[in-house]
């Protein structure tokens, strides 16, 4: 396997489980640029991403080479991409080279807008409307009708791989290709970030707010990043006023509702709130088969309805998961030249069928509720009385009981101690309000998928 066809296969398992917005902003530009026995060099466009490749994502990157590659036993990450005749220095020798100008470019950034950084692939003809996404399909086309005047800001929000970048991608291609003159630019709140940081750190941070401040629309993908960011959330706040002020179209996403994004700024979170809040949820079986044969369709795919309905019944997780899936099927055709039947799409896809049902433990519920509302898990145990951590003491609470079948007292043991009736207490409550509140209601479906997502892992 070359080194090209490693790293492919590594970026597409990374794609499948995180954001497409996430996914540009960390893995775009990077390419393995040396290998031996025992190691791999990957070349990486700055020492911001070089670092946060290293603490976030390394051991990740790592397993996923290893089913490859089993001898691998190390990754390792350089700045820019060094001259051919570097590549036949020794591995170590590698790494200590001086940051290098070059950098790789994928064969897919020809369908990235170099000034918008929009995907000219996702319009809304090719995006698949269903009633898990209907609300959201609609505002998103209203903005285009009244950019600026009609639902603004637009704050889109769901779990990942459900079509949220794509929506914002469709709503900026629209406005762009009607008046070219527009001032468009579509960034990831991680990528955001990395611009305030370099900023800052270059004496520039006015020149940049000044030009945030000339676009006529800003499309801000997992803004939910920000969160107990200090000086982003002050920089967004700014940038955000000055053009909504100029009845400037604003368009943020994130995986959950404003209100349910802790360590965010109440006045940042009463702006997000001022506008449309439309939510994207799982696709039915109907719209996932809607899916797969408008992706066979642009691929200039055939398969068997039974193939498709197959497909649609046991991956419902997300779209990205849905044309992973398809991908792996195309792949298993074209190799060897013939249309599978379901049996053998079972084999194909194995690894990716809806696993059955294996009960979590208390810590993987504890921990995916601390890590969406940004607290720690010892915020949890304690007895704080601030709001801001009693509501996720309380949907932990519920969620234990839920999902791991505890009594009441082991409930309340697992969480510093508290007597079983505060427990019952906050079961009911959660379970009573969840019912008629659709933003709790879908606070708890993103945490589950967090919960279950990490038993993927």
């Amino acid at each position: 396997m070359t080194n090209e066809e490693l790293w492919k296969a590594v970026l597409g398992e990374m794609e499948l489980s995180l954001s497409r917005a996430t996914f540009i902003t960390w893995f775009k530009n990077t390419v393995i640029i040396a290998r031996d026995r025992n190691s791999v060099v990957v070349s990486v466009p700055n020492g911001f991403i070089k670092e946060w490749l290293e603490n976030k994502f390394n051991k990740k990157i790592l397993q996923s080479i290893r089913t490859l590659s089993p001898e691998v036993r190390e990754v390792k990450y350089a700045v820019g991409r060094p001259k051919p005749e570097t590549l036949k220095h020794d591995i170590s020798k590698v790494i200590l080279e001086k940051e290098l100008e070059e950098k790789s470019t994928p064969a897919d950034d020809q369908d990235i807008d170099s000034v918008t950084n929009l995907n000219k692939r996702y319009s809304f003809e090719s995006f698949i409307v269903g009633s898990n996404n209907e609300l959201a399909h609609a505002a998103s086309q209203g903005v285009t009708k009244s950019p600026g005047r009609m639902y603004n800001p637009l704050f889109l929000y769901g779990g990942v791989g459900l079509g949220k970048t794509h929506l914002l991608h469709a709503i900026g291609n629209k406005l762009f290709s009607e008046n070219r003159a527009r001032r468009v630019l579509y960034t990831s709140a991680e990528r955001f970030t990395v611009d305030i940081v370099e900023a800052i750190r270059n004496k520039t941070i006015e020149e940049f707010k000044n030009n945030c401040s000339k676009l006529d629309l800003l499309m801000i993908d997992d803004i939910q990043f920000i969160a107990a960011k200090e000086k982003t959330q002050e920089i967004v706040f700014s940038v955000f006023n000055e053009l909504y002020g100029k009845n400037k179209q604003i368009i943020l996403s994130s995986d959950r509702p404003p209100q349910a994004i802790a360590a965010l700024e109440e006045r940042l979170r009463s702006r997000f709130q001022g506008g449309m809040i439309a939510d994207i949820g799982i696709p039915d079986y109907e719209t996932r088969l809607a899916i797969l044969r408008a992706k066979c369709n642009l691929k200039n795919q055939s398969f068997e309805d039974d193939v498709l309905s197959y497909i649609a019944t046991h991956i419902q997780k997300n779209v990205r998961e849905i044309e992973g899936a398809l991908n792996r099927v195309i792949a298993f055709s074209q190799i060897y030249n013939r249309v599978p039947d379901v049996k053998e799409v079972k084999n194909i896809l194995n690894a990716y069928l809806t696993t059955p049902y294996r009960k979590t433990s208390p810590q993987t519920i504890l921990k995916s509720v601390a890590d969406f509302y940004s607290i720690s898990i010892n915020d949890l145990l304690k007895r704080s009385r601030k709001k801001e951590v009693v509501k996720p003491r309380q949907i932990a609470m519920f969620l234990l009981r839920e999902e791991t079948k505890l009594s009441f007292p082991e409930i309340g043991q697992k969480l510093g101690g508290r007597d079983h009736s505060t427990v019952i207490h906050a079961c009911e409550k959660i379970r009573g309000e969840s019912a008629g509140d659709e933003p709790l209601k879908q606070e708890l479906v993103l945490i589950k998928e967090r919960v279950y997502n990490s038993l993927d892992r």
